[in-house]
């Protein structure tokens, strides 16, 4: 216990050290940390006094996509100068100091010695007569849920990290790789067995929930993570390793899908588009698809408000058409490659038009403004919030929508990629063409079922900017070759400007020769070590005594 209190004690106060500003920001204050000496008189401060872990989950909402999408061939950063967190893990350049990669390590870090804490005073609450039964249950479901959550970002972004909970374990010591997902499943399968049925609400950590992310759990485990040692083999070459996979562990896939799939409380919304956007989120519309959702109420209510419309349309109506000068998004689609691509494949998706805007009308005066070169790049539609009037433009400075951490449309998609692993691609058919035949596109033969291929590209037709790219392709070992697509891309090659027949003004010659850098660079410097994102310090750039990545 002392060890946990002292880690616990450390880090939180390091929480008070910066302020906050754009998509890059912390949170500045600590108020919801938790002292062992807290009392939960009845149920309501049970659950008040886990619901403040949030305030280490609030501040990640954006800040997931500038790794996970970042460190891909779909997204690109100009958030501030070049030498700056989102550019830098753009170009593949991240180290201990990045900016993303510590805030995220140590939040995430910082909820699981939280919620240990938490499930002590609630152990002694129970005992206590405190708490009812089922005060407790719904408390030490959501903190076993949020603890499993945290480990299975950090382990799939990490590897091997360090495994403490409220029966102990160091901080610091890393665990190999089965012994971190045997006990993301040993937590989200109490939280599974504590809490109740999904009500409707997905801001609340459901039975089904739990299911659907020990689904996820199960797909991952089950592709094999890289080991230290194999990460350490293909560190500083640009070969990917070897795909293998486990088919235990994706019949368990399989088998927490069908168990969402078959309580019948869920269900694909059969808008796609009216899936983002403030007055979309927490099931407003009732067609339960949101499965969990990290709730955010804007800059001023919480501990950070969801800076992913932000990050994605900073400065709208800006760029370069129609007399208004020209700016550049902190977040940025890779190239029209990524547009045009999916387009040729399938031009009547409903999914693309809201994936990818290639022009928009502005309400405030009428004219469209157009995102397809030399104009600009397209926008990530999934980042703009089209939800209510003039929501566009608002938006951006309130910084309030919830973020979606699994919705319905997932689970039917990893039942069908662990089927087509498992070589039983007919019976995939079901679960994929749910998805196809809401898109509006051909589905696929019931009797033959999808191919991998096929699975792979539904990932990016269905979830493109939904922060699963770079951890796709840890789960596929294809990192270095998707990494490597940009260099098909039209502004890769070194005569883009001439070559491509445009004539670009000053102003966008000068973006898409950042685009270009950008470009090249994910090319050159992609490697194997990045399997894995570095330990990063603490907080205050402290060391926090882990040991480092390959190749960092």
């Amino acid at each position: 216990m002392k060890k946990k209190t002292l880690f616990l004690s450390a880090v939180a106060a390091l929480t008070l050290q910066s302020g906050f500003t754009s998509c890059s920001s912390d949170d500045n204050a600590t108020g919801n940390q938790v002292n062992i000496d807290n009392v939960v008189a009845d149920d309501a401060s049970a659950l008040a006094l886990v619901n403040g872990v949030y305030s280490h989950w609030q501040p990640l909402s954006s800040s997931f996509s500038f790794i996970i999408e970042l460190n891909s061939n779909k997204l690109i950063s100009f958030e501030g100068e070049e030498g700056e967190a989102g550019p830098v893990n753009s170009r593949f350049e991240q180290e201990p100091t990045t900016w993303y990669q510590v805030k995220i390590f140590n939040h995430l870090l910082l909820g699981v010695a939280q919620n240990n804490e938490n499930i002590v005073t609630l152990n002694n609450s129970l005992a206590a007569g405190k708490i009812t039964q089922e005060g407790y249950n719904a408390a030490v479901g959501k903190a076993k849920f949020l603890r499993a959550l945290a480990y299975l970002k950090l382990v799939q972004l990490w590897g091997e990290v360090p495994v403490f909970t409220e029966n102990g374990g160091s901080t610091t010591e890393r665990k190999s790789i089965d012994e971190v997902f045997n006990q993301i499943v040993s937590d989200f399968t109490d939280a599974e067995s504590l809490l109740k049925n999904y009500n409707g609400d997905p801001r609340i950590p459901s039975k089904q929930a739990a299911q659907g992310l020990l689904a996820r759990t199960y797909l991952v485990w089950g592709d094999n993570p890289l080991t230290q040692s194999q990460v350490a083999a293909i560190a500083n070459t640009q070969t990917d390793p070897a795909f293998t996979k486990t088919d235990s562990r994706l019949e368990k896939a399989v088998e927490y899908a069908d168990k969402v799939i078959n309580s019948h409380l869920l269900a694909l919304d059969p808008d796609y588009n009216k899936l983002w956007g403030r007055e979309y989120e927490s099931n407003k519309r009732g067609t339960n698809e949101h499965l969990f959702t990290i709730a955010h109420d804007g800059d001023a209510y919480d501990e950070q408000g969801n800076h992913q419309t932000h990050c994605s349309w900073t400065f709208p109506y800006q760029n370069g058409e129609n007399g208004r000068g020209y700016k550049q998004n902190h977040t940025e689609v890779a190239d029209d490659d990524l547009y045009d691509d999916w387009y040729a494949e399938q031009p009547t998706d409903k999914r693309l038009a809201e994936t990818y805007f290639t022009s928009v009308v502005n309400p405030e005066d009428g004219k469209t403004y157009h995102y397809y070169s030399p104009v600009y790049t397209p926008i990530n539609g999934k980042g703009v919030d089209q939800s209510y009037d003039n929501s566009e433009n608002l938006e951006i400075t309130q910084n309030s929508v919830d973020r979606i951490e699994i919705r319905y449309a997932e689970v039917l998609l990893i039942k069908a990629e662990a089927l087509v692993q498992l070589g039983r691609n007919s019976e995939a058919a079901e679960p994929f063409n749910q998805l196809r035949t809401r898109a509006g596109i051909a589905t696929v033969d019931p009797a033959v079922g999808p191919t991998f291929d096929e699975i792979k590209r539904e990932w990016d037709y269905e979830f493109t900017y939904e922060q699963f790219s770079v951890l796709n392709s840890y789960r596929w070992k294809n990192l270095i070759a998707s990494v490597k697509e940009v260099q098909h891309y039209k502004h890769f090659a070194d005569d883009w400007q001439t070559s491509l027949g445009q004539t670009y003004t000053a102003d966008q010659a000068t973006y898409f020769g950042k685009v270009h850098t950008h470009l090249k660079a994910k090319f050159n410097n992609v490697r194997g070590k990045h399997y894995r994102q570095p330990i990063p310090t603490g907080l205050s750039k402290e060391d926090l005594g882990i040991s480092q990545n390959p190749g960092y």
